[in-house]
């Protein structure tokens, strides 16, 4: 199935020969594929508070952005060409969505950011330009008009609220219909336009940058680090201007500060704290009548469970993380830890060592039992 999700081509040899690299138009990749929902669902989710969603008006200039969530009244009164419907982590409502983000297991799900959703109308488009992530476009109903282009000019316009190539020219040009996909890597220019109503859904990565980065871990050696000592001169000597940081205080903070190391574990630490931590929007419901233990273990032990679609669980020497908390399990638990992780679904019936684990889990919201 993977294999026809990529055209033809195993996960290795797409990771090895395509990943990151070139672009790759794969026809028929999804066979059958029409899309997940319908155009007047995805208006209400639009409106839920909870779902992230734009809407961007125009096909040239000016564009028009805006953040929902929207009211009914809002869709009345667009013109009958020339917008798009954004709706943004598809996988965290649709049961549908997150099965089908589970075909791109092949790349790491620390690296998997969501599953977006576009609607446009004829003509529809959100304009040229860039992604600095890896990205899937899979057509959905109806077609799109895809031009890519390799350009080294990335440079955008001014005084308009998305991020539009100043200048695009296209190389290639191809129109996708339901189930056909297009993978770009990073930085390669793309623009889609609707040829008629349609719908595409968006497979993106997260690829945080430096100084992103380097801030969380800096804000995770701020929570986690404890120096001991405190700055002391009992050998200060008057000095020739009292506004001056004299060298022996120079020296001395520069001692106490080289005082702060790291290494590989802290690293792993802060990396599975930060990427398993769930975006600022992201909430988790508690269940209203949570079952008791006894009623719990006896349910997951007869269907299983499965992780809430907003839930990241991932692992890393030895640890674990989920949702920006981290523990060590018990050995015995580690196995079926992994295979939650790996495929976020647990097979009864129920491992003994986890249960109390998983029902915290249930009662926080980040574990079901599993419906399917």
């Amino acid at each position: 199935m993977t294999t026809t999700l990529l055209g033809g081509l195993s996960p290795s040899r797409f990771l090895r020969d395509v990943w990151h690299k070139r672009p790759l138009l794969i026809r028929n990749a999804v066979p059958g594929f029409s899309g997940l929902l319908s155009p007047d669902e995805m208006r209400q989710l639009a409106r839920r508070e909870d779902v992230e969603s734009r809407l961007i008006q125009g096909s040239g200039t000016p564009w028009q952005l805006d953040h929902g969530p929207f009211k009914k009244s809002d869709f009345k009164h667009l013109p009958k060409t020339g917008w798009t419907l954004l709706v943004q982590s598809l996988n965290h409502v649709l049961p549908e969505a997150d099965a089908l983000l589970a075909r791109f297991d092949f790349i790491p799900h620390a690296r998997l950011d969501d599953l977006m959703v576009s609607y446009a109308v004829p003509g529809g488009s959100v304009g040229p330009h860039f992604d600095s992530y890896d990205v899937f476009l899979l057509q959905g109903e109806g077609h799109r008009r895809w031009q890519i282009s390799t350009q080294t000019d990335l440079a955008i316009l001014d005084d308009t609220p998305l991020k539009i190539l100043r200048r695009f020219e296209a190389e290639e040009e191809w129109v996708l219909g339901p189930g056909d996909m297009l993978y770009l890597p990073p930085h390669v220019a793309h623009y889609g336009v609707a040829e008629e109503a349609c719908m595409t859904y968006s497979i993106g990565f997260r690829a945080p940058t430096a100084d992103e980065l380097a801030h969380g871990f800096l804000m995770h050696l701020q929570d986690t680090l404890k120096l001991e000592g405190r700055y002391a001169d009992p050998d200060l000597r008057r000095q020739a201007h009292p506004g001056e940081i004299g060298r022996a205080m120079l020296a001395q903070i520069e001692g106490m500060i080289a005082r702060i190391k790291w290494g590989k574990r802290d690293i792993a630490e802060f990396a599975g704290r930060y990427l398993s931590e769930p975006k600022p929007n992201v909430f988790f419901v508690a269940p209203d009548d949570p079952l008791s233990r006894a009623a719990f273990n006896r349910q997951a032990n007869k269907a299983g469970v499965a992780l809430d679609p907003k839930s990241r669980l991932l692992f890393a020497d030895g640890r674990f993380f989920i949702n920006g908390e981290a523990f060590a399990p018990a050995a015995d638990e580690i196995p079926a830890l992994k295979q939650l992780a790996d495929r976020h679904r647990l097979a009864a019936p129920m491992p003994a060592p986890l249960r109390e684990r998983l029902y915290h889990w249930y009662e926080a919201g980040w574990l079901e039992i599993d419906d399917q």
